[in-house]
């Protein structure tokens, strides 16, 4: 079968490769209909391997106990096509959106009930055992949530989608609440999709102006700013009567946008970051914590009940996942055409799904 396979930094290759054959007990085999491109398959390809979680040619997986190369694509849905035994919930037709991480369910944050933050996790697409950017894998029955109806184009997005779901559930974001969320990139068009679908009012930050609109015609914001242009606090303050935002969300990594961010919560508000700075952030403690009492916090990735959740909210009236697709390529252009046009700091795309079977 056709897959996309990562050699290394800068280093993926479409070759055949052996179908992985009928499922094990508990398994069901898909038929991938699309993958998406992610941030972190970007970061495989300009970087290198993140071991452990991706092995180098050298040291396997500690999981998987795979080497590289291994198939790419974490962000996929298909078809099932054959069900091992044991599998009850699932039957051959179902269409679904495969959850990409594996916990280890023995750890201190598996036994928390932490399990998007598993020391030992394994995730398709990243660590071996099959990946999305293939015409077939097998996953754990518990791994393939079902999505009736909904276009398996937009359920390659529920992974990225439940990211974004598990951003807004650890915020406590909720109705009637004022969010701002800094960047409209992937993750931020998807967090507002979100923060929107839960009765938020939304506002955008973002310089780029194709973006800006993308939140616009999706009917995601109540505003879009663009900070280079417009002075965005003086913006905040007219729209909360100079109270500033109850939540705000970085999806940008900058940390200079980390900051005007900071600067856009009412006191007792709260910071949630989603982005990964692309350089460690220096508080203020004195200025942006103590005075202000502002909570912060982290998080990754998502648990079950981000997918489920996730997975209702496509599938509902308030949110449509179709308008954010941007493109949709072959795995041989996976490079020219989904790599170098998300890594180019000019472009507009959201989303760049891959068709394995093309």
């Amino acid at each position: 079968m056709k897959a996309v396979m990562y050699y290394g930094r800068q280093d993926v290759r479409v070759e055949d490769i052996a179908d992985p054959g009928s499922p094990a007990e508990g398994e069901v085999k898909v038929a991938i209909a699309w993958a998406g491109i992610c941030g972190s398959d970007l970061h495989l390809y300009t970087e290198g391997p993140s071991y452990p979680t991706t092995p180098t040619a050298d040291r396997p997986q500690p999981r998987t106990g795979e080497t590289l190369p291994v198939v790419l694509g974490h962000e996929f849905a298909g078809t099932v096509v054959e069900a091992g035994d044991g599998v009850s919930a699932l039957s051959v037709g179902d269409a679904v959106a495969i959850k990409a991480d594996m916990p280890c369910g023995d750890c201190a944050a598996c036994n928390a009930g932490l399990t998007n933050i598993c020391r030992n996790s394994r995730g398709f697409g990243l660590s071996g055992g099959g990946g999305g950017l293939s015409e077939f894998v097998l996953v754990p029955e518990a791994n393939a949530f079902p999505v009736g109806d909904l276009p398996l184009d937009q359920a390659a997005m529920i992974e990225p989608l439940a990211v974004a779901t598990h951003g807004v559930r650890r915020s406590g974001a909720g109705a009637g609440d004022i969010a701002l969320v800094g960047g409209a990139g992937p993750v931020g068009i998807l967090t507002a999709a979100v923060l929107k679908a839960k009765g938020a009012r939304v506002v955008i930050s973002e310089p780029n102006a194709v973006r800006r609109q993308a939140a616009v015609d999706g009917g995601l914001v109540e505003r879009a700013v663009d900070p280079a242009a417009e002075d965005l606090h003086a913006v905040i303050a007219e729209i909360t009567g100079g109270d500033g935002v109850d939540v705000a969300f970085d999806c940008a990594g900058v940390v200079p946008v980390t900051h005007d961010l900071i600067r856009a919560i009412r006191p007792g508000g709260h910071l949630q970051v989603i982005a990964i700075p692309a350089r460690p952030l220096d508080l203020d403690v004195q200025v942006e914590m103590h005075l202000t009492e502002i909570t912060y916090a982290g998080m990754f990735g998502y648990r079950d009940e981000d997918y489920r959740d996730a997975i209702a909210m496509a599938r509902g009236a308030d949110l449509d996942l179709g308008p954010f697709i941007s493109r949709r390529i072959a795995p041989e252009r996976i490079v020219e055409e989904g790599f170098d046009v998300l890594l180019d700091r000019g472009n507009t795309a959201v989303k760049i799904l891959v068709d394995p079977r093309a």
